[in-house]
């Protein structure tokens, strides 16, 4: 997708509210990719992404900002939390094991694709095998001399059977035959092949020997079992879809857009920035991951077990509060990975407002159509938009700031009675103004203890 910088922001628009700068720098950092990919060769090997750490409170989009990138331009994406990494040596996840769930992700995204492009040709040739089943071919044995009257029998039976076929057909295409018993052989789960030199971590390794003993107890025979028509339409679909994919082509498909497309998110980075430094050498949580960070952000080979993926040209974006530590709590090689810094605001008592209604996933618009299907018309009024959004706003300043993420809470309990009493048996129609709002949560926020617990 060849987007400018300009169209990038105006998509993120339709989904986050604020964050002009972030936005700004991040549709950037995406077209240089597009520029990138029109370089001669030997240049492009030169130019890098420039990483982006993004510096502001729980709450205001930064995670939504980049999951919405990849998004859009249908990159491999993935998104970790920087404490939950150890160094090397320590129990605990290892840092390369990021690439190699992107790499995962990659082949599954890639794959999708690749099972969309062949998904007519599958079902048509599963109309074929369920036809095969409802209506057997006929056998005819071998015979050495036919007469002119053998072959007009043979000739009549074969038409009947092609007429005969041809109703099944309709009848199958029109779901008449849902329900009918087959009988299809179904292939138990192959053992996986298990390369031991693939740098897989401990924890893939235990996932391959678990799939290894499963298709080694199942046998390599196929068994017949019953089921409906609905049921093996499913079964055989998956099977043939199998065939026509060529996985070869999908691996390499999925490597090369994973080294050049793919973007990693990494939260919490704060949390590995702390200024302590323990006597003994690095923190495990902090330094330790920093420095086990910085080679996959700088450009190194990380073995997966579809094979090495480059991480030259992965795009790395950070993002932190970083109340207790500043980024220049980093380890200076970490910082100078990251050269674009972007801070995001807080957000203000009318950013909450636009949140409620404008986004196209809009908290407001996700309500009203959860309860549509229960045939529960919700209109909110403006009056009552302008109160959730100060209430949530109060309570952010006089509690723990969690940024949008407190209007979840605060519009849950607003809703909570008529999600509770719904459905109400017949089309019901709700009118949500300013009284009903306060009536549901004024005695919650002039009580500050009871506060601090429910909202």
């Amino acid at each position: 997708m060849d987007l400018t910088p300009k169209q990038i922001v105006a998509e993120l628009n339709k989904y986050i509210v604020g964050q002009d700068n972030a936005k700004k720098a991040v549709a950037v950092a995406l077209r240089n990719r597009t520029r990138r990919q029109k370089l001669a060769p030997e240049m492009q090997e030169e130019v890098t992404p420039k990483n982006i750490l993004m510096i502001g409170p729980t709450g205001v989009g930064k995670t939504e900002i980049a999951r919405r990138l990849a998004k859009l331009v249908e990159a491999p994406f993935i998104k970790v939390e920087a404490s939950r990494y150890t160094e090397v040596g320590y129990v605990g996840r290892d840092v390369e094991s990021i690439i190699r769930d992107l790499a995962n992700n990659g082949v599954a995204m890639v794959r999708e694709l690749h099972m969309e492009s062949v998904r007519k040709k599958a079902e048509e040739l599963v109309e074929e095998r369920l036809l095969d089943m409802l209506v057997p071919p006929v056998k005819n044995g071998k015979k050495t001399m036919v007469n002119e009257d053998d072959m007009e029998a043979q000739k009549q039976e074969a038409d009947k059977f092609k007429e005969t076929r041809e109703k099944f057909r309709t009848q199958l295409r029109e779901g008449k035959l849902e329900d009918r018993m087959v009988e299809v052989s179904v292939k138990p789960k192959q053992p996986p092949m298990m390369e031991i030199f693939s740098g897989q971590s401990m924890d893939d390794i235990n996932s391959s020997l678990q799939d290894m003993m499963e298709g080694l107890t199942s046998g390599g025979k196929t068994k017949r079992q019953k089921m409906t028509v609905e049921e093996a339409r499913s079964v055989i679909l998956t099977e043939e879809i199998n065939k026509l994919i060529d996985m070869d082509k999908v691996i390499k498909q999925a490597l090369d857009k994973v080294e050049n497309e793919a973007i990693v998110f990494i939260d919490e980075m704060d949390k590995v920035a702390g200024r302590e430094r323990t006597a003994g050498g690095p923190d495990v949580s902090r330094e330790g991951v920093q420095r086990d960070l910085l080679p996959i952000v700088e450009g190194t080979t990380v073995n997966t077990k579809y094979g090495p993926v480059r991480t030259d040209h992965i795009l790395f974006i950070a993002a932190g509060a970083f109340h207790v530590s500043k980024p220049s709590d980093l380890i200076p090689e970490m910082q100078g990975r990251f050269p674009i810094r972007v801070e995001l605001q807080s957000l203000t008592q009318g950013d909450f407002e636009r949140i409620l209604s404008e986004p196209k996933n809009s908290l407001i618009m996700q309500y009203s159509e959860l309860l549509k299907s229960d045939d529960v018309q919700l209109v909110f009024k403006e009056d009552a938009i302008k109160e959730i959004a100060r209430m949530a706003f109060e309570v952010n300043e006089t509690a723990e700031n969690i940024g949008a993420r407190r209007l979840h809470t605060v519009i849950e309990k607003v809703m909570e009675e008529i999600s509770f009493e719904a459905p109400y048996g017949k089309k019901t129609k709700f009118e949500i103004n300013r009284e009903y709002v306060e009536k549901k949560l004024n005695e919650i926020i002039k009580d500050k203890d009871v506060t601090k617990y429910i909202l």
